[in-house]
């Protein structure tokens, strides 16, 4: 392991929130570094490769950068392209593939350890995201290897009965790209229609396709046991099995509470952070949420179009409560 580096403000997470901290940081004259387990914007990275967000360009800008596209809705492609030329105009210090095992509260300050390296940080924010873990349904064979909590490309699935489990945006653009791409795609919901929150383009589409019959759909369907080959589903007629090659479970996702836990963050009984809306400080002193994390289990509220500004305020604490001469 590497000797013991020491900052103003560490940062875990290299997504948008997390980059737009370590921009106001510097522009502040701190002195920031980045710690992400994966790569940059790594979630963004794991999108459908033919994403298409749902916001505008403008909208998901950071750092003052603009964001040129030249559609009315950017591709993940671009957003990615975008992230690593804001990274790199503003020189920003992210350490990739570096994961944060532990952040203990001193006094003043933090130790944190990595998987590489030990750090002294005067402010810590976690902007850790929520998309590397997904909610699990809790029933047999969910772990088999041909079931997929994440969704990329549709081509490998071509001629093959898949099951998508969920009703929301996700799930109806994840079943269109595979119905489009050759496989014989139902998908299966709890709920007795698909999810409100779905894209107001993509709705029509995937309704007319299920109105078809080219896209089955089981509504107010539970998902019993995962088999090689097949289903155990449970549904108002009843008991029944569904065929199926691969799974899709695409029932969202979730922070890592465990993490927060252990770095001292409280909790609700909902799971929500304790976390000063006016500030982002958490019940640990320095200690600072950014993006998504800052809502728990309501990943709904914080998007990166909000999320994005969550470092202008987090900057502004922290120059409040410490003189430059404290600072690390």
């Amino acid at each position: 392991m590497d000797g013991e580096q020491s900052c103003d403000l560490l940062i875990v997470g290299a997504g948008p929130t997390g980059l737009a901290c370590a921009i106001e940081a510097g522009k502040a004259g701190l002195r920031a570094i980045v710690v992400e387990k994966g790569c940059l914007v790594n979630s963004i990275y794991h999108y459908p490769a033919n994403m298409v967000f749902f916001t505008t360009s403008e909208l998901l800008e950071i750092g003052g950068v603009p964001f040129p596209s030249p559609q009315a809705k950017p591709t993940r492609l671009e957003a990615l392209e975008y992230y690593r030329r804001v990274a790199a105009h503003f020189a920003l210090d992210v350490r990739q593939y570096e994961r944060v095992d532990a952040i203990t509260a001193l006094q003043p300050g933090f130790a944190v350890r990595s998987s590489r390296r030990r750090y002294r940080a005067g402010a810590v924010v976690i902007a850790s995201g929520y998309y590397d873990l997904p909610n699990l349904m809790g029933v047999p064979g969910e772990d088999q290897p041909h079931v997929f909590h994440y969704f990329q490309e549709a081509h490998p699935f071509a001629g093959q009965r898949v099951a998508v489990i969920g009703g929301k945006n996700f799930a109806a653009e994840t079943a269109l790209d595979l119905y489009r791409h050759g496989a014989q795609v139902t998908i299966i919901h709890r709920g007795a229609g698909l999810g409100a929150s779905i894209k107001y383009w993509v709705r029509p589409d995937i309704e007319n396709r299920i109105k078809a019959g080219e896209i089955a759909a089981r509504f107010q369907t539970q998902v019993r046991e995962i088999l090689p080959g097949r289903l155990r589903i449970a549904s108002p007629e009843g008991d029944g099995e569904l065929a199926a090659d691969f799974v899709f479970a695409l029932t969202g996702y979730h922070p890592d509470f465990d993490f927060l836990r252990a770095a001292g963050v409280e909790l609700d009984e909902g799971l929500r952070p304790k976390c000063d809306p006016a500030t982002y400080e958490t019940n640990v002193p320095d200690l600072y949420l950014g993006g998504v994390v800052v809502a728990g289990r309501n990943t709904s509220e914080i998007f990166i179009e909000n999320g994005r500004f969550h470092g202008q305020v987090i900057v502004a604490s922290i120059l409040s409560k410490r003189p430059a001469e404290r600072l690390a």
